[in-house]
């Protein structure tokens, strides 16, 4: 009797051992490469989520797309958003592989703050940084808005839903002394709001975009354009409490403007979600680099790997951080 409790207990032991090696076997092969077990072949098609059609994000992307689906042999596509902070939920919600975002936003929802409060996405990883994105309050000479104090009351367009924008609208006006309760927010995307300044239905609108956008540009072909200036004190104090702003200007004779303006911006970005490979993570990332040079967008000059991974607050996509290795070494 002794002796079949031995056996029996040998053999349970022996089954306990077998199955948490099978378990350790399974987790093992989740953390090798990207940490999903894909490989590129189980890829067909790739999606680039950008913005609004008249922003800097979709004028760039279709041109990527090619770049990526030449040097990867992956069909990929450039699609319309609402930008930022959707293109980061739908990452978050499989719906897309890659997309534009800002880099402040991309901060926030790795944290679960802001606009993410309490919803964290910790299934995005960095390619790299592309370039400043200026942040201009954009209105008409007809208007007479000059300074921030003069939007109280006024009809003024803070973003489409889901944006980056309305975070720079929000924390703009609050260093100069106001909240969305002292304007008429309108949620508007780029072309909404030039085609609500041409036709006086709103009077002043944010658009976070590289300079010059060609929402604006296409405004001051039938109109006098103002940008409104932020000033050296504003941006400092702006930039202490929030560190991911960068002063900029925007040069005279951009939009028709007769001075440079001084204002601020954030940087623009590319992430992508971390099922993808490291082997075609690396092959992206290499596709957008290696082609910026040719890039017909005055943007194109700025993307560059010496600087892919200034202002980065998120992880970086191992294949990405191959690519940086070999080229900045």
């Amino acid at each position: 009797m002794k002796n079949s409790k031995i056996r029996i207990f040998a053999f349970i032991t022996m089954i306990a051992m077998l199955v948490l090696a099978a378990c350790g076997s399974d987790d093992s092969s989740k953390g090798s490469g990207s940490g999903s077990g894909k490989k590129k072949e189980d890829f067909k098609y790739l999606s680039i989520l950008t913005g609004g059609t008249q922003g800097t994000y979709y004028s760039l992307g279709g041109a990527l797309a090619e770049y990526i689906d030449s040097e990867t042999g992956i069909k990929t596509t450039a699609e319309v958003s609402q930008a930022s902070a959707a293109n980061m939920t739908a990452l978050k919600e499989n719906k897309a592989e890659i997309a534009f975002v800002q880099t402040d936003i991309a901060y926030y929802a790795s944290k679960g703050e802001m606009m993410f409060d309490g919803e964290v996405v910790d299934n995005v990883s960095a390619i790299g940084a592309l370039y400043p994105e200026t942040v201009h309050l954009v209105t008409l000479e007809k208007t007479g808005i000059k300074t921030f104090e003069d939007l109280k009351g006024k009809r003024v367009s803070v973003g489409a839903p889901g944006s980056g924008t309305y975070a720079n609208a929000e924390q703009l006006l609050e260093v100069h002394g106001l909240t969305m309760d002292d304007i008429q927010p309108q949620n508007l995307d780029f072309g909404e709001s030039t085609d609500g300044l041409q036709s006086g239905q709103i009077d002043a609108a944010f658009i976070t975009a590289g300079s010059p956008t060609s929402a604006v540009e296409g405004l001051n072909a039938s109109a006098q354009v103002y940008v409104v200036p932020v000033s050296d004190e504003k941006a400092d104090e702006l930039i202490s409490k929030y560190q991911y702003y960068a002063k900029d200007v925007i040069p005279a004779g951009t939009y028709g403007l007769a001075e440079e303006t001084p204002t601020v911006s954030v940087g623009a970005m590319l992430v992508v979600q971390n099922d993808i490979p490291e082997d075609l993570g690396y092959e992206i990332t290499k596709a957008i680099y290696d082609n910026a040079s040719k890039l017909q967008h005055a943007k194109g000059k700025l993307i560059k790997a010496e600087t892919g991974l200034d202002g980065i607050g998120i992880p970086v996509h191992p294949g990405a951080q191959k690519y940086f290795d070999e080229v900045n070494k």
